[in-house]
């Protein structure tokens, strides 16, 4: 059983359940775009949360990747969802961003995890990406969406996506696992230049940060013209201005490294599942995509041609139409 106790909002009262209790707190750090936003209590962590749409409306949850807090689901996407009749969550992982920071747990090596990854050697790490996974149904408890949720991953964020379909299942509506990977070490060999950008310490001064983060996109994310430097350098800001803190992304790193493969459990998923990933991915390689779709019975794969490790806003619409076909094979199936 996952506690969630409480909920502290930064909006409006009907944005939050009956059964919580409410707190008002500055609405500063977060979108005034979204239609709820706030503070969720998680056993001992409070993770920040904003959705867009009808509470009315069923729910589709949002997970972002490694270190990555929420604003970088464009709110754009978000409201995209939202207008076709969903209640969209995107939130901050634990150690990110507005969320509980685990620094008692220490701070992992970052170039000793990925010597340990790289030549097969065992990783530990402070929690796994089960934690994680119990942490995203901790927040749809403790936001009251008790109905099985429409889950969408990227990156980190399809891993678990993935892992909370196997440790929920009738929690999930829905899947899709976003230029993401089994866990299977074979397939998830990034190029070197991709690595090196991912991992490079970011420089302390916050416009030096944010131009180091685009840097970071330039290696791993898609080619111009598809690439939007200049939508990423805002992103990149205003997740600054959230937040400087880094150790959570060393952190995350450890408990993506050490967490075991999931093919065996993909393989007894019984849940609409769609499988997106960029042929030129060059952190997380298409062939973990692939694996990940012939893992999972009836899972459906899109490649998007030459796309890297990102979402450019050219291949939302498309995007847009696959996942919500895929939630409608939920309806058809139910």
């Amino acid at each position: 059983m996952i506690a969630a106790t409480k909920v502290t909002t930064a909006s409006t009262r009907a944005s939050v359940p009956r059964a919580a209790t409410l707190l008002l707190v500055d609405a500063g750090p977060f979108d005034p775009r979204a239609d709820g936003s706030g503070l969720a209590e998680v056993g001992p962590l409070q993770l920040a949360w904003e959705a867009f749409g009808r509470r009315s409306d069923p729910t589709i949850l949002l997970v972002m990747g490694l270190g990555s807090q929420m604003v970088y689901w464009d709110v754009d996407w978000c409201r995209s969802l939202a207008d076709r009749g969903y209640y969209v969550i995107r939130y901050d992982h634990r150690d990110i961003g507005l969320s509980t920071k685990l620094d008692e747990l220490g701070v992992p090596s970052i170039p000793k995890l990925a010597a340990l990854y790289r030549v097969g050697l065992p990783v530990t790490a402070p929690y796994l990406l089960d934690a994680l996974a119990d942490d995203a149904v901790g927040l749809l408890d403790a936001l009251g969406r008790k109905a099985p949720a429409h889950v969408i991953g990227v990156s980190m964020g399809g891993m678990i996506a993935q892992l909370v379909a196997i440790r929920h299942p009738d929690r999930v509506a829905s899947l899709c696992s976003w230029m993401s990977t089994s866990g299977e070490r074979r397939h998830f060999r990034p190029k070197w230049r991709a690595t090196a950008a991912l991992l490079k310490a970011p420089p302390r001064d916050p416009d030096a940060w944010a131009e180091h983060i685009v840097s970071v996109y330039r290696a791993i994310g898609s080619p111009r013209p598809l690439f939007d430097e200049a939508d990423m350098r805002t992103r990149a800001r205003q997740a600054i201005a959230r937040s400087r803190k880094r150790a959570g992304f060393a952190r995350h790193l450890a408990a993506i490294f050490a967490s075991p493969a999931r093919t065996h459990r993909l393989r007894s998923l019984q849940v609409p599942t769609l499988v997106l990933h960029g042929t030129a991915d060059p952190l997380v390689p298409m062939v973990g995509g692939k694996d990940t779709a012939k893992a999972i019975e009836g899972a459906r794969l899109y490649l998007f041609e030459g796309v890297g490790h990102d979402m450019p806003r050219a291949t939302w619409p498309r995007a847009r139409e696959l996942v919500l076909g895929n939630i409608d094979r939920a309806t058809w199936d139910g």
